[in-house]
């Protein structure tokens, strides 16, 4: 039995899975989530809907997957990178496969949230801010990684690329971002006249 849920919850290819199976309950959330802010009468209802949803659906998948521990996971110490650029002019001289795979996975592990974390919060609608959260996030999970001794490297490059992601997938949803509220304008006063 526990082989049978490992195989499930403890591999790449099971994590995948039930992210393809939990599809139809993201969109469920979302309908529900949309239904009933449009009933209390909140403006964008839809779109606050799939963007909440969105970035819980297209964020934690790929971060229980960078959490899977390795082969010697509780049996050697963390082991940390500092050096920036470091490890990934070790992947890049690994071949175009291992470059590909983990250059990309790094780029899309925050990528759902830094694409709709603007589209969703105001407060957040700037390419710097992005580039803080997604960075923050993936220092907790290197950290994470290293303290629970999950047999993985917490390596710097690793927040750089993450936060790089979602700074494009920012970047990609500029024209949806939500503006920062403002202050009404009224019609314009007029000048006061000297001597009254």
């Amino acid at each position: 039995m526990v082989r049978g849920w490992h195989g499930w919850l403890g591999t790449f290819n099971g994590v995948a899975l039930i992210t393809v199976a939990a599809l139809p309950l993201a969109a469920l959330a979302v309908w529900a989530l949309a239904h009933r802010r449009s009933a209390t009468g909140t403006t964008a209802a839809w779109r606050m809907s799939l963007a909440d949803v969105g970035i819980v659906y297209g964020t934690v998948p790929w971060v229980w997957m960078i959490m899977l521990p390795g082969d010697r996971a509780g049996n050697v110490p963390g082991r940390v990178s500092l050096v920036p650029l470091r490890d990934l002019l070790t992947i890049l001289a690994a071949g175009p496969l291992t470059v590909t795979l983990q250059v990309i996975g790094n780029l899309l592990v925050f990528a759902t949230l830094g694409f709709l974390a603007p589209v969703r919060f105001a407060a957040l609608a700037s390419v710097p801010r992005i580039l803080a959260l997604a960075a923050g996030c993936s220092m907790l999970v290197e950290a994470a990684q290293y303290v629970l001794r999950l047999d993985r490297v917490s390596s710097v490059d690793d927040v750089l690329l993450n936060a790089a992601g979602a700074g494009l997938a920012a970047l990609a949803s500029r024209r949806w971002w939500r503006a920062p509220a403002t202050a009404p304008s009224g019609p314009p006063r007029p000048a006061p006249v000297p001597g009254r």
